[in-house]
């Protein structure tokens, strides 16, 4: 496992209610003492409770949270951690007893795609069925549906609360259509939300740091019965930051080929990292559309991008 962070995520369901499960208040991000940042007010984030998990110190010799899994190499990476600590952790986190009486069983695993310079974060998933439980809840808690949760994601509006990544991630994607992009399989990616994927690309980024995300705005995404295709992205493909290194344009021309001949790219400044790619995006998809602020687009290389291209809107010009 080495120096990898794995984190509990855990899917707790409401005893009265087979369809909902338990979501917790997630803590504001810290301030930074900069007026601007920290005046910045968000909406309320809802996510699955979880935990980073501790490696034991020593043997295992009893665990008293047992945990039922088909596959016993799951077990086997489980075992190596401190269960019984982060479970409690967790049932603090929503106001329930450490004796409460809970049947678990195994979800899944997820890797996360490699954003930062530290090794990718490895996510274990659980499902706890409680044998009862009064309906009080601490305010920081509440039960919520997938439909809830997916209503939350379609309908994003300013002050509304929002939907975290572990619930995408751990149990809406079972309900969610995915968009067609296919993505190579030497990359991870991610989807979130709903139509816009995110895929960490290696690039001549600055250290420590190694990749620069690629962000694609697939159209097609779609939730079954929950609503069909008014999602982020709809209709014509865009993406942003095509800066991976040469040693990537193989994996960014499968990418570009799979979307629409109808594809705006918008660049967020000139940096290598930001705009290595575009000679590949030009060369698979010369319809594309190059959306760039006006000194961007002076210091891009012509061998990068001969295409024309469209003045990103400035607005101190505009008076």
């Amino acid at each position: 496992m080495g120096t990898q962070k794995v984190k509990l995520a855990v899917i707790i369901k409401n005893p009265s209610n087979d369809d909902e499960f338990l979501l917790t208040k997630q803590n504001p991000p810290p301030k930074f003492n900069d007026p601007e940042y920290d005046s910045h007010q968000d909406s309320v984030l809802w996510d699955l409770p979880s935990v980073q998990l501790s490696l034991l110190d020593g043997p295992l010799s009893s665990c008293q949270v047992k945990i039922e899994a088909e596959d016993n190499s799951l077990l086997e990476l489980l075992n190596q951690f401190d269960l019984d600590s982060a479970v409690n952790q967790i049932l603090g986190q929503v106001g329930l007893e450490k004796t409460t009486k809970v049947k678990w069983n195994f979800s899944k695993v997820v890797d996360e795609p490699e954003f930062g310079p530290a090794n990718p974060a490895k996510t274990v998933y659980i499902v706890g069925e409680l044998e009862t439980h009064d309906g009080k809840l601490e305010d920081c808690c509440k039960w919520m549906s997938i439909k809830g949760c997916a209503d939350l994601l379609m309908e994003v509006k300013p002050s509304n609360d929002r939907i975290g990544p572990l619930v995408v991630i751990g149990l809406l994607n079972e309900s969610m259509q995915f968009s067609k992009l296919n993505i190579p399989p030497t990359l991870r990616s991610q989807e979130y939300p709903p139509g816009v994927k995110i895929v960490p690309m290696r690039s001549r980024t600055t250290k420590p740091f190694h990749t620069t995300n690629l962000v694609v705005f697939v159209p097609g995404a779609s939730y079954n019965d929950f609503g069909g295709d008014n999602f982020v992205a709809s209709g014509d493909a865009l993406i942003i930051d095509p800066g991976c290194s040469s040693a990537m344009h193989k994996e960014l021309e499968q990418i570009i080929t799979a979307l629409p001949r109808k594809l705006v790219v918008f660049v967020t400044h000139h940096h290598h990292d930001h705009v290595d790619g575009l000679s590949i995006v030009q060369k698979c998809n010369p319809d594309a559309t190059l959306l760039a602020h006006e000194n961007t687009f002076r210091l891009i290389r012509k061998d990068d991008w001969s295409l024309g291209y469209i003045r990103f809107w400035d607005p101190k010009k505009s008076v």
